[in-house]
Formats: structure tokens, C-alpha cells, sequence
């Protein structure tokens, strides 16, 4: 049959072969089918502007400034070594107590530098099941075992320099300790360039850097820099204030040797200076390490700022807490009107805590106002310390 001829609607038929399967697709058979859709490529799914993961995956390894913490930890690590061996030979040489007591301090922090080492190491190893928020919290544990070591080698020299004022039998070389002395301010100084971190101030984020929040809560300053090698650096301006003691001292006892009770009467002055030198270190490792509300951050901003979020009737189970000096966490649960988005509200206030106070973690639960919580007790605000 021609296909002029062909009645309209009929179509060409073609037989089976012999090894043609049934199943098999011929192209066009006896039995005309409807060919089976193809499936559809899953359309990736575009997250919204809000959505969680604001940064990119952090690379494994130590960042920037975790890498510059640890340069100048070594450096000043080694610098504090060669000179605590210096001090050490020329104290003894010397009789002189207070430079024992130099050598001393730049033992402990030999110690509280390698400490820092070993907890910046131990900050990058990745989070876990177990440790969620990874070992970032070690840092601060590094800087406690600092102040706690320097407070007890501290104590130790105090308790010495005072048997040395009860009993007055022991003699200086004045020329040794001079010598030695001056040694050691230099080296306490190039610490101290070594350690400074002075530097322009960082973005806002949540990159692990540090912050500079736009809200003022306590109106103190949010320090600077890694904490490990800023409580380094407080210890070696302690122990630089010493040195300069110590060299004042033994310009003393090497023109006027009958006055050799300055060498422990400046070990007792500047030993204290010394531990209250370290005791804003301690209050603040104290306070991160008791969850407290950071220093730069106050409660009641962050909460007028979540209340100020269009939709937000309530605010309750407002945390605010640190795990370093840098890094902070923020959580609360916010009670919105019916008619508001949550997913909005959710939006607007993240990017609120972000950008106005630096958060670096904010977990926020949106649910609907009732009346009751203005009755509940744990919808309440905690009292003032």
C-alpha cells in the first residue's frame, strides 16, 4: 500500500524478526506504545540567603593568624630559652637571687609558650561527635596552665626572697649581676617585640577572626590577637618590669655592695607585679571557661537588638557565651507574631547578631507567641549579677 493510499491514522507496521525479543525495543511494532518518559535530572536546590552555612568549609589546618601565633611563639620561645640559660649560669655566679628569680619566670614561660604550642596543634584537629565544637576551647586551657605554672614558680621566689630579708648571710657579685641583668632586659624586650600584636582591626564574621562589634556592650575593647600569645606577652611585660628591677638593683649593689638587700627586696616588688600583671589573664580564661557572657558583649543590647526584629513579640532562653576570647555563641528562642514569616524573622535577626556583635555561632528557635509565657518562669530574663 502506497502512502496515498494508506488510510488516514494508520501507521507503517513492521514484523517481528526471529531475534527480536518481545521485550526488545525495535523501533516501531505491531503494538504501538507510548514511549516511557525519560526521568528528570534533580534540579539542584537553591539555598536560601539565610541559610546556615554562611562561609565556606574551613580548610584543614591552622589559619593565618593561628599561623602567625605560632611563628612568633617559636620565636620567642627560642629567644626566652638562650637567655634563661644566660641568666641561669650568671645568677649563679652572681649569688644573686633575683636573677634566679628572671630565670626562673623565663622558665615558666618556656613552659606556658610550649603549652600554647602544643593547644594550638591540638585546635586543629577537627570537631567530632563527641567534641562538637571542636578543641578551640584548648586554647583557653593554655592559657590557664600559663598563669596557674607562673603563679606557683611566683610564690615559690616570694617565700625565698623572704628567708633572704629574715637572714642576711649570703653575698652578691655586683659585676656578675650587672651584666646579667642587663642581658635580660634586652632579651625581655626583644620578647616583646617578638610577641606584640598590634595590628588593624579585623572584619566582622564568623571566620574564626577577630571582632570588632558595632554595638557597644561593656565599652570595653575586645582584645586583639591570638590568646595564647597575648597572655605570652603579658608575662614577658611582667617580666620585663622585673628585669628593669632587677638591673636598677644591681646598679645599686655593684656601687654600693653594703646595700645587697635590694637583690630580694626587688624579687618580692616586682614578684607581685608580676602576678597582678597575669590577673586580667585569669579573669578572662575564668570567665570563658565558666560560660559567661563575653566581655565586649552585653545581655541587654543583644536582647533589645532580637526584640527590635519586625514580628518578634518575646524573647526567653537567651545565652550568650564564648569558647575562646574571640569566638562567640549566641542561642535563644524567639516567640513571633501569626502573621509573621519565620523564616524572615529567622533571617533578619542571624544577620543582626552577625553583623552587629560578631557572632560566630547563632542558634535561634522562631515559634508562636502565646500569652501564657509571660507567666512562665523559665520565659523569664535572669536577674542581674
Amino acid at each position: 500500500v502506497s502512502n496515498s493510499e494508506r488510510p488516514h491514522g494508520l501507521q507503517p507496521t513492521r514484523l517481528l524478526r526471529p531475534w527480536d525479543s518481545p521485550g526488545k525495543s525495535t523501533g516501531v511494532g505491531l503494538f504501538t506504545e507510548a514511549p516511557e518518559p525519560l526521568p528528570e535530572e534533580p534540579k539542584p536546590v537553591e539555598m536560601s540567603f539565610h541559610h546556615c552555612h554562611r562561609d565556606p568549609l574551613p580548610q584543614p589546618g591552622l589559619t593565618p593568624e593561628r599561623m602567625q601565633a605560632q611563628r612568633q611563639l617559636c620565636t620567642a620561645c627560642a629567644v626566652c630559652c638562650v637567655f634563661m640559660a644566660g641568666e641561669v649560669v650568671g645568677g649563679y655566679l652572681a649569688h644573686s637571687l633575683a636573677i634566679m628569680t628572671d630565670a626562673a619566670h623565663l622558665l615558666a614561660d618556656v613552659g606556658s609558650m610550649m603549652g600554647s604550642l602544643f593547644s594550638l596543634w591540638l585546635s586543629t584537629r577537627p570537631a567530632t561527635r563527641t567534641m562538637t565544637f571542636g578543641w578551640h576551647r584548648s586554647e583557653t586551657l593554655g592559657a590557664l596552665a600559663s598563669v596557674v605554672s607562673l603563679w606557683m614558680v611566683t610564690g615559690i621566689l616570694l617565700y625565698l626572697a623572704f628567708i633572704r630579708l629574715l637572714h642576711s648571710d649570703y653575698h652578691i657579685e655586683g659585676g656578675a649581676m650587672l651584666l646579667t641583668a642587663s642581658i635580660a632586659v634586652c632579651a625581655n624586650l626583644l620578647m616583646a617585640f617578638v610577641l606584640h600584636q598590634a595590628g588593624p582591626p579585623h572584619s566582622h564574621g564568623s571566620r574564626g577572626a577577630e571582632y570588632a562589634p558595632l554595638e557597644e556592650g561593656s565599652g570595653e575593647p575586645l582584645p586583639l590577637g591570638n590568646t595564647s600569645v597575648r597572655a605570652a606577652f603579658v608575662h614577658v611585660l611582667g617580666d620585663l618590669l622585673q628585669s628593669l628591677g632587677v638591673l636598677i638593683a644591681s646598679i645599686l649593689i655593684y656601687f654600693k655592695p653594703q646595700y645587697k638587700a635590694a637583690d630580694p627586696i626587688s624579687t618580692f616588688l616586682f614578684s607581685i607585679c608580676a602576678l597582678g600583671s597575669t590577673a586580667p589573664t585569669l579573669r578572662d580564661v575564668l570567665r570563658v571557661l565558666m560560660e559567661g557572657t563575653p566581655r565586649s558583649v552585653s545581655f541587654e543590647p543583644v536582647r533589645d537588638t532580637l526584640l527590635s526584629v519586625p514580628g518578634v513579640r518575646a524573647i526567653h532562653e537567651l545565652h550568650l557565651w564564648s569558647l575562646t576570647f574571640t569566638h562567640y555563641v549566641a542561642s535563644a528562642h524567639l516567640a513571633i507574631d501569626s502573621t509573621a514569616d519565620p523564616e524572615a524573622v529567622l533571617a533578619e535577626a542571624t544577620s543582626r547578631l552577625h553583623s552587629r556583635f560578631g557572632f560566630s555561632s547563632c542558634t535561634l528557635q522562631v515559634e508562636q507567641y502565646q500569652p501564657e509565657m509571660a507567666q512562665c518562669l523559665r520565659c523569664q530574663e535572669p536577674p542581674q549579677a
